[in-house]
C-alpha cells in the first residue's frame, strides 16, 4: 500500500501546547487559496479525509493524521487569506512561525502553492522561518493544470531559481484534477520519514 493511502485522521488542536508529544512529522502549509486540502485528500486517495472549505481560510486548526509507525502528516492552517480578522490572521501567522521554527518532532515542510502564483510574500516568509533549521522542504506547485505545458516548465524553472540558494528544496508540479505528481511528492515525504527513521536507529545504537 501506498505511504498516503494508509492516511488516517489522528486529533485537531488549536493551541501550540496541545501539540501530541511523540513521533515525527511532516507539515503542509500553504495559503488559504493553495488548495492544500485537496491536495492531501488527492495524495491519500481519499475525497473527504481533509476538509475542504468553500470558504478559504476558514479552517484554524492544526489536523493531523497518522500514517503508522509513529509518523504524522500535520495539516497546517491556511495562511493570507484576507477576509479573516486582523488579530486572527496575526495570531496563526505568529503560531506557525513558533511551530515551524522550534517543533522538534517536524523532519520536513511540504509548501503548496497556487502554480499561477508562486512565492507570494507569506510563502517567503515560511520559508524564512523553517529553512534555518536545515531541514529539507518540498514545494507542490499546485493546479498545474491550470498551466500550459509550455507555462508549467516556464514556472517550475523560475521556482527552482529562487530556491537553487538552499540545496534542501526541492520542487514540482502537482494537480489534484489531473491526478499527477503524487508518485513524486509521495517518494520525497518517504524519503524523509526513512531517511529520519535510519538517523534515530544509528543514534539509539541499533
Amino acid at each position: 500500500m501506498s505511504l498516503f493511502r494508509q492516511l488516517r485522521f489522528h486529533t485537531t488542536v488549536n493551541d501550540l501546547h496541545m501539540l501530541p508529544g511523540g513521533g515525527i512529522e511532516v507539515a503542509f502549509a500553504g495559503r488559504s487559496n493553495a488548495g492544500k486540502s485537496s491536495a492531501i485528500n488527492t495524495l491519500a486517495d481519499h475525497n473527504r479525509l481533509a476538509f475542504v472549505s468553500k470558504t478559504p481560510g476558514r479552517t484554524q486548526h492544526i489536523n493531523y493524521f497518522d500514517f503508522g509507525q509513529g509518523r504524522f502528516l500535520v495539516d497546517l492552517p491556511g495562511y493570507g487569506y484576507a477576509q479573516v480578522p486582523e488579530p486572527i490572521r496575526a495570531h496563526w501567522e505568529h503560531l506557525l512561525g513558533q511551530y515551524l521554527a522550534t517543533r522538534p518532532n517536524l523532519i520536513g515542510l511540504v509548501l503548496l502553492m497556487d502554480a499561477r502564483h508562486p512565492l507570494k510574500p507569506l510563502d517567503e516568509r515560511m520559508l524564512d522561518w523553517f529553512i534555518p533549521t536545515g531541514r529539507p522542504v518540498h514545494a507542490l506547485l499546485t493546479k498545474a493544470d491550470k498551466l500550459t505545458k509550455q507555462e508549467q516548465a516556464k514556472t517550475l524553472s523560475a521556482v527552482r531559481d529562487k530556491l537553487a540558494a538552499w540545496p534542501q528544496c526541492t520542487v514540482q508540479l502537482f494537480s489534484s484534477l489531473k491526478k499527477t505528481g503524487i508518485e513524486e511528492a509521495e517518494n520525497v515525504v518517504g524519503g524523509w520519514f526513512a531517511a529520519a527513521q535510519a538517523e534515530a536507529e544509528d543514534h539509539s545504537g541499533t
